[in-house]
């Protein structure tokens, strides 16, 4: 009787997912595990959102597993200590595991290798599960990683992509094993109240939605914040309850210029895990150091993070945030740029906030996100500043966006919403709302008087 484990990490699904299907294949039992560790807590990534979202995808990842005849086996404590004690119950002796970029996927793969390898068992990592493409898998002549997007992208472009894997049709379990029950989204406190939820079927669901009413019209709307036309496929991506590899194909069944938009966003996706995963130290330090001195003081820091900056289009992308655990990606750039080039705070502090409310929180995505708008990362124009005002004449011409999600503006006629500082004394008294921050002016003086110039 022949044994393995396949150990998920950020791969919460059942269909087109290479490391479960070459855990199942060539062996008799196979032990379906996800350990809770504590090292995720200690380090600040169990936010409430995310738990949440990742009890709904465990739910869900045990469902489908039980259609097959097996169930999904929770542990909580050290992986190691917890993956080698399934290995002694069970007499397993491989275990299969995709493969991650972060400083702590790869220490828990080493010690995982070294761990199973004293004992004579093996670990196998599988690539292409997280990523569409493998970090690493191209890179440019005389570097580990490509720095631009655009000669990465043309790469990306060209490279095979592997099949879609049909899920298991039969998975079985050691009765031996032990499990505990699965976590409860419902004991999670501090849990947005708009949060989606998680698990596979709702990514797939979501997914082929997508792309029968949403897909082709994206290259034209992905940026209109009041039409929320983006397909907020996200969250599920960064548990792997939905395959990038998979999104891709079908995306690209489409053949519209809102299919390439789409896919060329998934290809963004992988660009920033293969800067991570040469550059690991880019999740904490500048990728290119530009000799900045931030000048935001706590107090303008914490209005960004209340939405209360003065400008409503920044407000009500935080506001977002703050009730959906989700933000649109034009307001992500916008609240970016305005805590770093406008306030000019340090873009740790922005990211440390986003990760601490995304559902979609991913290290590699949200921190080298932040640094290419910060001018410390691998944007080719660092001096770009995004003018709140000018993007919401672009993106909610109408201020609809801004009276969802700011509703003591929401009578103020038309594009006057985002200007309210302009309204006559008395009728801008009759709005609790506060005066701006700083006026734009002074906030590019900040910049480049921080920047040394």
């Amino acid at each position: 009787m022949t044994v393995s484990i396949a150990l998920f990490t950020a791969d919460l699904r059942v269909f087109d997912n290479p490391m479960l299907c070459a855990a199942v294949r060539g062996t008799d039992e196979v032990v379906p595990l996800f350990v809770r560790d504590p090292e995720v807590d200690a380090a600040g990534f169990a936010a409430p959102n995310r738990m949440a979202f990742l009890a709904d995808c465990l739910a869900a990842l045990d469902a489908a597993l039980r259609e097959r005849g097996g169930r999904l086996i929770v542990r909580s404590g050290d992986v190691v200590r917890e993956v080698l004690d399934v290995a002694a119950a069970t007499d397993a002796s491989v275990v299969h595991m995709s493969s991650g970029v972060t400083g702590f996927a790869r220490r828990r793969a080493r010690r995982l290798r070294d761990a199973l390898g004293a004992e004579q068992r093996t670990l196998i990592e599988h690539d292409e599960v997280i990523t569409v493409i493998a970090p690493g898998a191209i890179t440019p002549q005389g570097s580990d990683h490509f720095a631009v997007f655009t000669p990465y992208y043309r790469r990306w472009c060209d490279s095979p992509l592997r099949a879609v894997l049909r899920p298991p049709r039969s998975v079985r379990v050691p009765t031996v094993v032990r499990s505990e029950a699965l976590p409860d989204r419902t004991l999670v406190t501090g849990v947005s109240p708009g949060l989606a939820r998680g698990g596979e079927e709702q990514a797939r669901r979501r997914l082929s939605g997508w792309l029968q009413r949403g897909i082709t019209a994206y290259e034209d709307t992905h940026d209109d914040l009041a039409g929320d036309a983006t397909s907020r496929l996200s969250p599920y991506l960064h548990f792997g309850a939905l395959s990038p590899v998979e999104a891709v194909h079908r995306a690209s069944q489409d053949g519209s210029a809102g299919a390439q938009a789409f896919v060329r966003q998934l290809a963004w996706r992988d660009f920033h895990h293969q800067v991570l995963a040469a550059r690991p130290q880019a999740a904490h330090d500048d990728y290119q150091p530009r000799g900045d001195r931030w000048q935001a003081t706590p107090e303008e820091v914490q209005a960004w993070r209340e939405g209360r900056t003065g400008y409503p289009i920044v407000d009500a992308a935080m506001r977002q945030l703050a009730h959906e655990g989700w933000m649109h990606n034009r307001g992500r750039l916008l609240a970016a740029s305005f805590l770093t080039k406008t306030l000019y705070a340090d873009w740790r502090l922005g990211a440390a906030h986003f990760l601490d409310l995304l559902v979609d929180g991913d290290i590699a995505n949200n921190q080298l996100n932040w640094q290419w708008v910060a001018g410390t990362g691998t944007d080719t124009r660092p001096n770009r500043v995004l003018n709140p005002l000018t993007q919401a004449q672009r993106h909610d011409p109408d201020g609809e966006y801004v009276r969802r999600w700011v509703p003591e503006l929401a009578d103020i006629p038309g594009a006057a919403i985002h200007q309210p500082w302009r309204l006559p004394g008395l009728e801008r008294a009759r709005y609790d709302y506060p005066d701006p921050l700083v006026d734009l002016g002074e906030g590019r003086l900040r910049f480049l008087n921080g920047r040394g110039k």
